[in-house]
This record gives C-alpha cells, structure tokens and sequence, in this order.
C-alpha cells in the first residue's frame, strides 16, 4: 500500500521584501526555486497544496489583524495550475457549475442575513414605541456588517449567531455614536481595549434608554447617526 507523502506547512511573516520572511523569532530568505503567489484566487491556492510537498503561508499584518496574504512555493507548480485553470473555466460545464454555485451562494446570503437581522432585532429588545426605529436601525447594521467577505463580526462562526449580532451592534455604535474614529488613543499596552470597553458602556447604557421606552435625550447620537445615513442615501 503506497503511503501518502506528508505535507510541509510554515507560517511566515511578510517583510516587504519579496525575499525575506520571518520565522519565528528568525529571518528566513525564499528558498532557491521559489516564488511567492498572492491571495485572490481561492482554487488556485487549493491546488497549489494539493500539488506541491512543502509550502509557506504567507501572513501580514493589518492594523491588529492579521491575513493570509499568499503562498511561496517551488517555481513553477503555480503557471502551470494557472494555465490548466484558465483552461477548465472556458469550457461551458465550468460556467454552468458556477451560476448554479452563485445562486446557492446568494440565496444563502439572503437567508443569513434575516437571519442576522433578526438576532440584531432582538439584542436591541426595543420598547415598542421605539419599534420603528428599532428595525431601521436592525437592518442598518445588518447590511453594513454582513456581507461576504467584509472581514466584520458578523461573518465570524468563531462565536454564536447571538454574539455576533451583539458585538456587530457594540462596533457600529462604537463607530457611529462616538468619538472613537477621531480619539488618539496612546500607544500603552491594553489602551484601546481599555477605551473600547468604556466606550461600549456608554452604547449599552444608551441603548438601555430605548428599551425602556424613554423619550429621545436632545441630540441623541444614535439618532443623529440615522439621521445622517438617511440623509446620505437620499
């Protein structure tokens, strides 16, 4: 029985230089006969560790996150992927599978987000004079955070539906009803956290407000907010 050839997978740090990489705690230069494929074609990358024995996952940070942003391998594997790609997406079988793949894909889409809206309808538990408002703001936040490939909280299956939509509603108000985009926040260890907590009391206490069916305080943010994207879409 022939066994099956063990894969060789590194994580790599991205320095700018097309040659250079950390590792570790270490710089590592591209291997002789290597080359670096970006990120953008989801096939491609598939294959590429299909077909060769060692790889590197490229990385690179982007503000406190971190992204694959590619793959090095040995020369001349990714060409020749390409090459046989480009070819299976001519052929009519190929554009078939792929409007019937984007139809599932968007009906999906579609179920998602009522789906999400819903949970974000409910994490806001509005009194019902506030009802209106309420699913305005729902469906706001749903199109805002929800669509695919947006990199938000809402994307995430790391943490339940109910989480999301929670933590989806904290960012937006963070964004929306605060200062937040316009704070310099000192670069210390643990700051922005520490900002963006109390920054989250203040939604939750505001958004308390309305679920306790109480007038509007003159010059409300949230309500400012929506009055600004209103304003926008018109």
């Amino acid at each position: 029985m022939m066994q099956k050839t063990k894969k060789r997978e590194l994580i790599v740090q991205a320095t700018g230089h097309e040659d250079k990489y950390i590792l570790g705690d270490r710089t590592v230069m591209l291997p002789d006969g290597w080359e670096f494929v970006p990120s953008g074609d989801a096939a491609l990358t598939r294959r590429l560790k299909a077909a060769v024995s060692e790889y590197w996952i490229v990385r690179r940070c982007f503000g406190h996150r971190e992204f694959n942003v590619g793959l090095c391998v040995p020369r001349g594997f990714a060409a020749q992927i390409k090459a046989e790609l480009e070819a299976e997406r001519l052929t009519p079988e190929y554009r078939k599978k792929l409007a019937a793949s984007r139809k599932r894909s968007a009906v999906q889409q579609e179920l998602y987000k009522e789906d999400f809206e819903a949970e974000v309808l409910k994490f806001l538990n509005f009194h019902p004079r506030w009802k209106t408002l309420a699913s305005e703001l729902a469906r706001i936040i749903t199109d805002f955070t929800t669509p695919v490939g947006s990199g938000t909280v809402a994307r995430t299956k790391r943490i339940p539906v109910e989480q999301r939509a929670r933590a989806a509603v904290i960012a937006w108000m963070r964004h929306n009803t605060t200062m937040y985009d316009n704070m310099r926040i000192p670069l210390i260890k643990g700051k922005r956290r520490e900002v963006r907590r109390e920054l989250a009391q203040d939604s939750l206490e505001l958004l308390d407000s309305y679920r306790r069916g109480e007038d509007a305080a003159l010059g409300c943010p949230l309500q400012k907010a929506l009055r600004e994207i209103q304003n926008g879409k018109s």
